[in-house]
């Protein structure tokens, strides 16, 4: 692989440092060609580092872009990689000449890169922006960017992240604290705790917070002192500052700063105070030393950072709480290292350089695949998968995870199209391209560019609840069928549909689907009355039984952050309305699971804790059954996300539940469970696991529903023996879906 970078050659912070931590690293398994718009010292840096350099710079730009065109023609590069403004007009017209992909990192926020001058932010920033749009590919350096750009409408299958790395392999150089001292003639003691910071004195950087912070501390405890090292045009104003406040002996100004390490191996704590950051290197530069991190909650911050435990994080310009958290520090000797210790274990795991040039490759290997496939003509996307997603129900959403996840399971390099009642949410929750699922033009639009088109989950041909939405989901098959598109349901429910033309209908416009996998024996019972023989059809089962699999960890905390402090044993009981009937035969039900629940917490210390799975609608069913026991309980009204939802249930030693998902959820949880019906979807899962059903809620008996509780508490422990032996075949039947969805999509690339 070749690859081409191309920068402006004045920068001096982080992008700097990533660059050339990134070329070193990825010259030793490529080949890497840097070209430098400008001479000075970033190009010498390059090659000190032994990073095969050439400087284009003339007074004429169209010559220098000639010359930059020639280069990448004769050095028959892969990829054009452009980092910054200038490096990307420059990027788009190589694309143009030579005809090869481009990708550009997103270094900072490139609507905030020149907020100190208005001429520059209106010349060479609104060119960038415009620049930027052109590109089909860019790279990210936080999480946040990555969502900053899909908020921006950039298209989500072009954006990837790669995180700073830092050269933890290289032995850290001892500095002398005293030294430093000396140097800078500081009046600092021995004894004294240092705060400090290496940065631009730029507005972005938000300084001034130091120095109101500086302030505040002096007047508790004056043996903090404060350094900040670096340059830029806020520096006289910020000196200004420090002296109306008379902290000329507790804020030193060192200016700009030959060797950063200098200063961060010498201080106590380090510090962040920008309104804007993608992945700052000063973070890491701390992290190498062991330095405990105080940092504004910006960029990717957090994601080295947990707040509490490797260091502490606070909104920008909050003078108060930045200056508490300096004072416990500062009095706290054995926090500090912990935390440090705790920062460089992450980092070094996470952050380091051979990891960023691993993710760098993986990028490019990515980008030429997806540029070969154009070539060939092949399809934009492998699959558009549609279902009842962007409502912020935590069940689809978890089946839309699990989809996702299952397929790239089999196929990792798969192109998805989403559609969503929110595609910005969508796109920036699961990471891929989303489209609004009502805008009928731009999903015809993108069925034309789709080799599949996928109903992913859930129970979607049904007229229980509405016959609009039946005809809805039969429209867009009916569309996808007549662009010659492979269709597929994948893992649905399908039914009940009582009125006749509404099953004529369906039978009509199924016939034509390629495959149907069901999650449950009724939908299978289903096809078949409606005389439904020509698909392939397979039973399957539910998709979000491998929602597990898509986490690292299931361990939120969410009990110690909702406030759960109770010891007691959890019941968990997850409700909804029941759609279309009135208010008088809610209450029958909702009257009697509080009674139960009463009675569980009387007898057995059980504490109720109601959590929805649908926020806020079901939150109000909730509160009613709550308001009528007499025990204590727990109402969970915050919109928790699928993984905490998952890390609740989990927590809990019995689920009542009526929401399907909160059902699904405890079954992998290996967690005892009783059902409540209000769809047969809900009975079919129950018959599937072999546990127990209350029935129907509308005739909801007290009675049977405690002796169904009592009976599965006292049982508890087998019966997640049971669902433990159970939960790995289950999941091997929900993974045949996005198998046989691959084998799909790879029937229809072999016809091409």
């Amino acid at each position: 692989m070749r690859i081409v970078h191309i920068i402006g050659g004045g920068d001096t912070g982080g992008a700097k440092t990533h660059v050339l931590y990134l070329l070193k690293e990825l010259s030793r398994h490529m080949e890497v060609k840097l070209i430098s718009l400008r001479p000075g010292v970033f190009a010498d840096d390059a090659r000190d580092m032994g990073i095969d350099v050439t400087v284009v710079k003339s007074r004429n730009i169209f010559s220098d872009i000639k010359k930059v065109t020639e280069i990448i023609r004769q050095g028959r590069y892969d990829i054009v990689h452009s980092h910054g403004a200038k490096a990307n007009m420059f990027s788009l017209v190589a694309r143009r000449k030579a005809g090869i992909p481009t990708v550009t990192t997103v270094h900072s926020d490139y609507r905030l890169d020149y907020m100190h001058s208005f001429p520059k932010r209106m010349t060479i920033g609104l060119i960038n922006t415009i620049a930027l749009r052109f590109m089909r590919n860019h790279i990210a350096v936080s999480e946040n960017f990555r969502e900053m750009l899909i908020d921006r409408k950039f298209n989500p299958l072009g954006i990837y992240v790669l995180y700073n790395g830092m050269d933890f392999s290289v032995p850290t150089a001892q500095y002398s604290r005293q030294n430093l001292i000396e140097k800078y003639r500081l009046d600092i003691a021995d004894d004294d705790i240092i705060v400090g910071i290496a940065a631009r004195l730029y507005p972005v950087k938000n300084i001034e917070t130091i120095v109101r912070t500086a302030h505040l501390v002096k007047g508790k405890n004056p043996k903090v002192k404060f350094l900040i090292g670096g340059d830029g045009e806020d520096r006289k104003q910020l000196e200004a500052l420090t002296s109306s406040l008379g902290l000329e002996d507790t804020v030193y100004f060192l200016g700009w700063l030959d060797d950063p390490n200098e200063l961060m191996s010498s201080i106590d704590i380090s510090v962040l105070t920008s309104i804007s950051e993608s992945f700052p290197y000063s973070i890491l530069e701390g992290a190498k030393f062991k330095k405990v991190t105080i940092s504004t909650r910006v960029g990717g911050i957090p994601d080295l950072i947990e707040n509490d435990k490797n260091g502490y994080l606070f909104k920008p310009g909050d003078y108060d709480h930045f200056a508490q958290l300096i004072l416990e520090l500062a009095q706290d000797e054995e926090k500090r290292h912990s935390m440090g210790e705790r920062l460089y274990e992450k980092a070094l795991s996470d952050f380091s350089v051979e990891s960023m040039a691993r993710t760098q490759s993986a990028i490019y290997t990515s980008i030429l695949d997806k540029q070969a496939s154009l070539d060939k003509g092949q399809k934009l996307y492998d699959a558009i998968i549609s279902g009842y997603y962007g409502f912020r129900n935590i069940g689809d959403d978890a089946l839309l995870m699990s989809i996702i996840n299952d397929l790239k399971r089999f196929k990792p390099d798969i192109r998805l199209m989403i559609l969503s009642k929110i595609p910005i949410g969508t796109s920036k929750d699961f990471n891929v391209a989303s489209i609004s699922r009502v805008n009928m033009f731009r999903i015809y639009q993108a069925m034309r560019n789709s080799k599949v088109f996928i109903y992913g989950g859930g129970n979607l041909l049904q007229d229980n609840t509405s016959t609009r939405s039946l005809f809805y989901y039969l429209s867009t098959v009916w569309l996808a069928k007549s662009l010659n598109l492979k269709v597929m349901f994948y893992a649905n429910g399908i039914g009940p549909l009582k009125n006749p033309t509404n099953r004529l209908l369906t039978k009509k416009i199924l016939d034509r689907v390629d495959v149907i996998t069901l999650r449950e024996k009724l939908s299978f019972e289903e096809l078949k009355m409606l005389d439904i023989a020509k698909p392939r059809i397979l039973l399957t089962s539910d998709a979000a039984l491998t929602i597990s699999d898509s986490f690292a960890s299931t361990d939120t905390g969410i009990l110690r952050q909702l406030g759960i402090q109770n010891d007691k044993p959890l019941l968990g009981i997850s409700l909804r309305k029941y759609p279309g009937h009135e208010k008088i035969e809610h209450e029958k039900y909702e009257s009697a699971i509080a009674k139960a629940a009463d009675h569980m917490a009387s007898v057995y210390g059980a504490y109720p804790v109601f959590f929805p799975m649908q926020n806020p609608d079901d939150v109000p069913i909730l509160e009613n059954v709550a308001a009528k026991m007499k025990s204590q309980s727990f109402i969970i009204k915050e919109k928790l996300n699928i993984i905490q939802t998952f890390d609740l249930v989990s927590k809990t030693h019995v689920v009542l539940g009526m929401r399907l998902h909160s059902l699904v959820f405890a079954t992998v949880a290996a967690v005892p469970i009783v059902g409540l019906v209000y769809d047969p979807k809900i009975q079919g899962f129950l018959d599937c696991i072999n546990q127990p059903s209350a029935g129907d809620v509308r005739t909801l008996d007290y009675e049977y529903l405690l002796e169904l509780l009592e009976d599965v508490w006292q049982n508890r422990e087998a019966i997640s023996r049971q669902l433990e032996e159970l939960v790995p075949s289950l999941k091997d039947k929900a993974r045949e879906n996005a198998r046989v969805a691959v084998e799909l999509i790879s029937t229809v690339d072999q016809d091409d």
